[in-house]
């Protein structure tokens, strides 16, 4: 069983190396359509900082002409003049005025870690969700996919999140192994 594991782990960090991003945009541009059938239509590119998700979502971005949106620098511009409780207030509806403000029917959502601020008190996932309903969003997570569960940060983090994996679809770097 460790071997199994030692094995799955080079291999994930020799594709990585190689081309983790093309395989990411590939398996993206593959779920944007599966996506259209779904009620909540969002795909979430799941791996660990680093891995390549920024540059998956700007290749995906060529291909597709979706616009290709960095929610931390977005929001945190609109939010500057806020006090800490109307950043909180108002923070749903500036990420869906953001997401709206593109006629396109797909966004692509990188740098998304503001939502987990827990100071804005908010639930990032069902956030996603909510924007997902009206065109298909795909969004980096940064984080793991951990016994069926979609995982950000680990539990004595005060940003900890972990969500059944359901109502979304998932591309991730165990689906190479």
């Amino acid at each position: 069983m460790v071997e199994w594991d030692l094995r799955r782990n080079f291999h994930i960090r020799n594709v990585k190396e190689a081309n983790l991003p093309k395989f990411f945009s590939d398996r993206i541009v593959e779920k944007i359509g599966q996506a259209a059938e779904l009620y909540y239509r969002l795909v979430m590119l799941v791996a660990p900082a680093g891995a390549g998700k920024t540059a998956a979502l700007q290749d995906v971005h060529e291909r597709t002409a979706a616009p290709l949106v960095n929610v931390n620098l977005e929001l945190s511009r609109r939010m500057l003049d806020l006090t800490e409780r109307q950043r909180a207030l108002q923070l749903p509806r500036l990420l869906a005025e953001i997401v709206g403000a593109s006629a396109a029917d797909v966004i692509l959502l990188d740098n998304v870690e503001v939502l987990f601020d827990v100071s804005l008190k908010q639930d990032p996932l069902r956030l996603l969700q909510g924007l997902s309903r009206n065109k298909t969003v795909v969004a980096a997570w940064s984080g793991s996919i951990v016994s069926g569960h979609l995982v950000y940060a680990t539990p004595e983090h005060p940003e900890y999140r972990r969500y059944p994996l359901r109502d979304f679809l998932i591309v991730n770097p165990e689906a190479v192994a």
